[in-house]
């Protein structure tokens, strides 16, 4: 209208849909651990675990690429053309992570990780379906969630904010503004050593479920 392009607002009145409501579930660890335990050894359950052991974002896990990883040295890129900032991230693998990985079939001629066409993981829906007829938590809960719960996991056992930051590829927090333009660190050395310690967290949390999911089993048998 300023410019003289049309007389009035084409658009008043219409509908303004609701803000989306910013999450705020965060699964705890023996929560996280009870997923690991019931999730199948297949794309969605391999996914669900890598979530767990990174907190990245699901597209990242289901999308992943056999050549994104050097195993010779241990780490897994996420380029910057599958990140949502569009900056290629480098994580080191984890032992949780090479175990998982480990688990993962390569498949001749596909370079994708997960999903059945050679396109990366799809089958988001059938996957949780699946996921619950075996499992139902204390309360509702989505993929996304367990982005929010990893860091809230690292920050409870003690990592720094700023190195969960740099794990979950965020620039904002204290890389945002003029902080981001002159501290370039990637800090490496520090988040090895924080995926190393999340993964023995996790590790301790799993191995104690299984244990107790065993010993449920054995009364349960002695009492028949």
């Amino acid at each position: 209208m300023q410019m003289g392009l049309c007389e009035s607002n084409p658009v008043v009145g219409s509908f303004t849909p609701p803000r989306s409501v910013a999450g705020d579930r965060v699964l705890s660890g023996q929560e996280f651990a009870a997923l690991w335990n019931a999730v199948d050894d297949d794309d969605y359950g391999w996914i669900v675990r890598l979530l767990i052991c990174t907190g990245c974002r699901r597209e990242e896990i289901g999308r992943m690429k056999w050549p994104e990883f050097d195993f010779d040295n241990g780490t897994w890129t996420l380029p910057g053309a599958r990140s949502k900032n569009r900056r290629a991230h480098t994580l080191p693998l984890s032992p949780l992570m090479q175990e998982v990985i480990a688990s993962v079939p390569r498949r001749f001629g596909i370079d994708y990780l997960f999903g059945e066409r050679g396109k990366g993981f799809s089958r988001w829906s059938a996957g949780r379906q699946m996921l619950d007829e075996k499992i139902t938590l204390s309360k509702p809960w989505r993929l996304h969630d367990v982005r929010r719960s990893v860091a809230t996991g690292m920050a409870d056992i003690g990592i720094a904010p700023h190195i969960i930051e740099a794990i979950l590829n965020h620039i904002s927090g204290h890389k945002g503004g003029i902080a981001g333009v002159y501290n370039r660190s990637r800090y490496e050395l520090e988040v090895a050593s924080a995926l190393m310690r999340w993964s023995d967290h996790m590790r301790s949390l799993i191995e104690s479920s299984t244990s107790k999911i065993e010993s449920l089993d054995v009364r349960r048998a002695a009492h028949v």
